[in-house]
Parts: C-alpha cells; structure tokens; sequence
C-alpha cells in the first residue's frame, strides 16, 4: 500500500522550495551528500545553503554511499531526519546510528533473489528497507516483482528506474514508499511538470486505499 513518497536527488533551490510548498510535499526529501559520480552530488557547502530552507511537513534524508568519517562530522549539524545508506555492513551502520542518532534507510541494491534475502541481516538498526537497482547514479531498474513475497514489519521503499508515467497501482501490493528521482527529470534536471504530475498521481493513490 503506497502511503508515502521520497523524491531524490534534488540539488537546487529553486526545486527543493516548489517540492516543499507543493500541495501533497513528498513525505522524504533525498540529497546526494558524498557519492560524486552522480550529477545529482551536492557539495557540503551548498547543503549548509539549501538546508536552511523550512522543510515543513517533508523529511530531509542524506543519501550515503558507503560513508567515512568525515562526510559524517560534515553534515552532522545538518537537519537531516534519516540517513540513506548504501554499501555498509549492519556492524557499521548500527555505529553510525548511534553516534549521529538518526533513523536509517537501509539501501538494498538487487538484482536476484540473493540480495533481497539479505534484509535479514539489517533488521536491528533499520527504520525504512530501500529496494534499489544496482545502477546508482545511472537510474536502471530492476524486476520489482522479486520483493511481492517477503514480508518485512518496517516500512519498505522501491526505487530503481521508477518513471513518473508508471502505473503505480502496480507498486501498490509491494511497497508502502515510492522513491524516484531520474523519472522527474528532462535532459537530467528535475522538472517541475513532471514533480507536480507525480505527487498527484501518488496522492490519488493514497485516496484510493
């Protein structure tokens, strides 16, 4: 049941304020904090900037992959609600939640059955599972339809090359959070059409469950 929406990536301020003040905000506000390979990266420097702006009813989530200790004091005065964590053990992520005392949105990356078991392992210090593809910066997908069966009493969120023209009645059985980024974007800058478009879509399908 989709109850909830994350959009990502998002790397100005011009977006993150029609995001905000959008009439159905998505409930968690992704940034890019340390992985660079990504056009969506956002430099501590400009975080301190875009972060001051009133989140209102929206969570801010600093998206991590495999984090070092000092990204970690970096943004550590930041308001952010979660950290998104990709590529760590649940040794290192149960570290890191409680020395910043923050929820955590363990990052699955799948691609076969194999990885969706590993879940398991994450149960202690995971507040929200993300299901992602393999691609990271590149926004591939992957057979959502893997993760229909396993049943996980925490939040789950699906992302993997979700696009704002997808049917997401067919995400409804699966996941409780939607999680997309390259699906809002033209020629690879978040456009406000296609945010405006998914939001609504998502709120429609709150209201129909």
């Amino acid at each position: 049941m989709i109850t909830r929406s994350k959009i990502c990536g998002v790397s100005d301020l011009d977006t993150l304020k029609f995001i905000i003040n959008h009439p159905y905000p998505p409930q968690f506000v992704g940034f890019i904090c340390n992985y660079k390979k990504s056009s969506r990266y956002v430099e501590v420097e400009k975080l301190n900037e875009l972060l001051k702006l009133d989140k209102k009813n929206s969570n801010f989530v600093a998206v991590l992959v495999k984090p070092d200790e000092d990204i970690l004091e970096k943004i550590k005065h930041l308001p952010f609600d979660y950290y998104q964590i990709y590529d760590c053990t649940a040794k290192e992520i149960k570290e890191i939640k409680q020395k910043y005392n923050k929820k955590i949105i363990t990052a699955l990356t799948i691609k076969d059955e194999t990885d969706i078991k590993k879940y398991q392992l994450f149960s202690e210090v995971t507040d929200i599972y993300l299901f992602d593809s393999k691609g990271y910066e590149k926004s591939m997908g992957f057979d959502h339809t893997l993760i229909e069966k396993i049943k996980i009493n925490k939040p789950l969120m699906i992302a993997g090359n979700i696009q704002v023209n997808d049917n997401l009645e067919k995400y409804k059985k699966i996941a409780d959070i939607i999680d997309i980024s390259g699906g809002l974007e033209t020629s690879g800058v978040k456009d406000k059409s296609k945010i405006d478009i998914f939001l609504k879509k998502v709120k429609q399908v709150q209201n129909e469950t």
